[in-house]
């Protein structure tokens, strides 16, 4: 879930940040500027905290962070073929990779590090940053589109087979090999995500208006959702909830969706009690004598919920998230604010702002407008958990370097796969080397 350096929206609006990510977890958000870079814990609804800032790199054009952990990749634009590592607790650069081409994108895990180029993507070890794989000649590529399981114990890849349709290649970053390439849409690809566990990938074209999910490793196409029908819009992040059950997008329209994960084919009541039911019947049971293309249309799902943006054409993604334990939505735009919203769990509809942030100063004017905003708000679920306690602990699952497990944290359990970096353990991880790659087709380190 990352927005990189792109061209600005159109209308000549002022974007605030050159790049923007949500962590794996979703349990912290990292935005770069023209003067450096900045990382927030998403503990709290009411408060933003920030975990780490540096201006030692300007310019920058993509900032990762690994889970919770001091492990911080970034990108500048002043050097766009280089990747710098750090350890920011420590402030030690853990090394430095030199490309033959722009690094358009960087994915993490436990286990390994993907640096996605135009035309080839370069996985390394993260434990010790060896390069461990190359996949040269892959199709033009010029977005950097790739996504990596945040699931170590396979580590799947997927990213574009081919420039003009929606291919979809998978290759297992663990075993080093390709597993099956999936043909997701007629059109090309505009955005791919894993789910947790790595066992479904959603995906989307460039038309914006279909968006699927495939199991995992067979490829095998699980649901359909139509996003729209009225106009092609550009998806610009798909991802989904911790448990699966959700998947939410967001594009350049004032509009993101979300979809729930459930086959209803048995859920239909066995005789129509209505008129309106009836016809409905009829009309599923005419999808037997109609073409594929028509049938299918008739029985993809619509939104389970949808959350209002007040602006439209700024760059932004979308995350949902487990926040003071609640179920929220969060948006973070190029504008240099993230937007928090209620989400009810059981009924959708709706979601409900109550929270903007300003990333890069005083949210006074923001926080005004918001409150508001709450004041005209309808006493609906969402209303009633708007502000839940301030002290209420966080029990997003994921790894904590500070003790999260005295917080009541819990790795989820396929984390616990076999060799993966032990982050709570210094002398092991991240290594304090110094170190310089030059990629191209062969490596070099200096300890």
């Amino acid at each position: 879930m990352e927005a990189g350096a792109a061209d600005g929206p159109s209308g000549g609006v002022e974007e605030a940040l050159s790049c923007f990510s949500f962590n794996q977890d979703c349990t912290s958000l990292a935005i770069g500027t023209k003067s450096g870079y900045k990382l927030f814990s998403l503990s709290s609804v009411e408060q933003l905290d920030p975990v780490h800032g540096s201006n030692d790199i300007p310019d920058v054009c993509i900032v990762e962070r690994l889970f919770s952990s001091s492990l911080v990749v970034v990108v500048s634009h002043t050097k766009p073929r280089q990747m710098n590592v750090y350890h920011f607790k420590k402030g030690t650069e853990i090394c430095s990779y030199s490309y033959s081409s722009n690094v358009l994108s960087i994915r993490l895990n436990r286990q390994r590090l993907l640096v996605c180029l135009e035309e080839s993507i370069y996985i390394h070890n993260i434990k010790d940053m060896k390069l461990l794989k190359t996949i040269l000649d892959i199709p033009p590529n010029p977005t950097g589109l790739c996504a990596l399981s945040i699931n170590h114990s396979n580590s799947y890849v997927a990213y574009p087979g081919s420039r003009t349709t929606g291919e979809i290649v998978l290759y297992d970053g663990h075993a080093l090999k390709t597993v099956c390439t999936i043909a997701a849409h007629e059109g090309a690809l505009a955005a791919i995500a894993f789910n947790a566990s790595g066992s479904r990938l959603a995906s989307a074209s460039e038309k914006g208006t279909v968006i699927r999910v495939f199991s995992v490793p067979d490829g095998q196409k699980l649901y359909e959702f139509r996003r729209g029908m009225k106009r092609y819009v550009t998806i610009s992040s798909l991802a989904f909830s911790m448990d699966s059950q959700l998947l939410c997008a967001s594009s350049n329209t004032e509009t993101v969706h979300i979809f729930k994960l459930e086959h209803l084919a048995n859920s239909q009541p066995e005789e129509p009690s209505t008129w309106t039911s009836y016809v409905g019947k009829m009309l599923m049971a005419a999808t037997n004598y109609l073409p594929t293309q028509v049938s299918d249309m008739m029985n993809q799902d619509r939104a389970f919920a949808t959350g209002r943006l007040g602006f439209s054409g700024h760059r932004n993604i979308c995350t949902l998230s487990t926040i003071q334990k609640l179920p929220r939505l969060l948006v973070a735009s190029s504008s240099g604010h993230l937007y928090i919203y209620n989400l009810d769990p059981q009924d959708g509809g709706d979601c409900v702002l109550i929270k903007t942030h300003s990333l890069l100063g005083s949210g006074t004017a923001d926080e005004n407008k918001e409150n508001d905003l709450r004041a005209s708000l309808p006493q609906s679920y969402a209303a009633t958990v708007a502000r839940p306690s301030p002290s209420a602990a966080s029990t997003v699952p994921g790894y904590s370097e500070d003790g999260g497990a005295l917080r009541g944290e819990v790795i989820p359990e396929h984390e616990f796969a076999t060799g993966p970096v032990c982050l709570d353990d210094e002398n092991e991880f991240p290594p304090i080397i110094s170190c310089r790659g030059d990629q191209k087709g062969r490596t070099k380190q200096s300890w």
